[in-house]
Parts: C-alpha cells; structure tokens; sequence
C-alpha cells in the first residue's frame, strides 16, 4: 500500500516532464509540441465565394496529429472535411492554405497569464495544402481524429465526410521574443516530439 503513493507521485512527475514545453531554441521540436497540444487550429484559405472571391478566409477546424499522450504525435495535422463546408468548397478551387494554431487554446498560456498575442504564447503558422488521404492513411486519420473528437463518429453519414491532411511546406514559430523561426518540413518531422 506504501508504494502506491509513491507510484503515483513517480507517474504525475513524469508526465509532467513529458508535458513540459521545450526550449525556445529547440523551434522545430516547439512546432511539433504546439501541433500536437492543439484538438483545433484556424485554416485559412482564398475564397471562391461570390463576393469574396480571391481574399483571405479563416475558418475553424477540429484536427490532430495522433491520439493524445506524449508519444501519439504523428507531426500530420489530419482533419475530417464534407464538400458542404465554405471552406472546404475554396479547397477545392485551390487547395493552398495556411494552418495556425496556439498553445492560447491549452491551459498553459492562462496558467502564465500570458496573452494569446504574446510570443510567449506559442504559435505555428504552417503554409501548404490540403489532400485527402488514402484508403491506407485514411485507418491512421481516422484513429487520430476520433480518439480526440468522439463527436465525429455520429455526424451525418449523409454529409460524405472524408479524411484530409494538411501537406506542410512551411513552417513559422513564434514562441519567444526577436521574431519568427523558419523551421523546415525535414527539421520538423525529423525532431522527436
């Protein structure tokens, strides 16, 4: 009975070691931690509505990169899209789009008082596209998706949803003062998360 304590004091210290945020210098290892402490981000794309044909359009989605845990992290920011969203409309136009998410929508930027806008505050901005996977990849979207956003299961099945990724070909960190950090799609996935 004496351990148990003891275990349990063992397990709340490791897993918050393995929470803890990593070192600004460490910008591709910062990308992959805010990727993956984010269950949403704002994807913006060029609109090819009427009236708003050509200019920016951000947009909220729920996405993941892998199941949560220190070590479910793929780097992939995976997402479940329908043909009927605005969004996803303009993707199909052109599928060029920009990703940011932020450690402001995680307790840790309230638990330092820090602004959304503050450096302190990470946040990446990814540029890329977005593609739909295949059969294969799509077993993978699925787990991670679902494991964090049990809701998507009951969605319409009528609505035609389907699995994406967000295909990085950039990559800016803002996590500290002095600017951002241009960290490349080989640096990012080559980092342990």
């Amino acid at each position: 009975r004496a351990a148990l304590p003891l275990l349990c004091a063992a397990s709340a210290l490791l897993l918050a070691a393995a929470a803890a945020i990593p070192p600004p210098e460490e910008a591709a290892r910062m990308a992959r931690f805010v990727l993956h402490s984010c269950d949403w981000g704002a994807l913006a794309t060029l609109s090819a509505q009427e009236g708003l044909r050509g200019r920016p359009f951000a947009n909220i989605f729920s996405l993941s990169d892998g199941p949560p845990g220190p070590l479910g992290g793929s780097g992939v920011p995976y997402l479940y899209l329908t043909d009927m969203e605005i969004s996803v409309q303009d993707l199909e136009v052109n599928s060029n789009a920009s990703l940011t998410v932020s450690l402001a929508e995680t307790p840790y930027c309230r638990k330092h008082k820090y602004d959304p806008q503050n450096p302190l505050c990470a946040h990446i901005i990814f540029a890329g596209s977005i593609v739909k996977v295949n059969d294969s990849e799509a077993v993978l979207a699925k787990k991670a998706l679902f494991s964090r956003h049990p809701e998507m299961e009951t969605w319409p099945k009528d609505h035609d949803w389907f699995f994406a990724k967000f295909n990085i070909t950039n990559i800016w960190v803002l996590d500290y003062f002095g600017g951002l950090k241009i960290v490349t799609p080989e640096e990012y996935y080559s980092v342990k998360p």
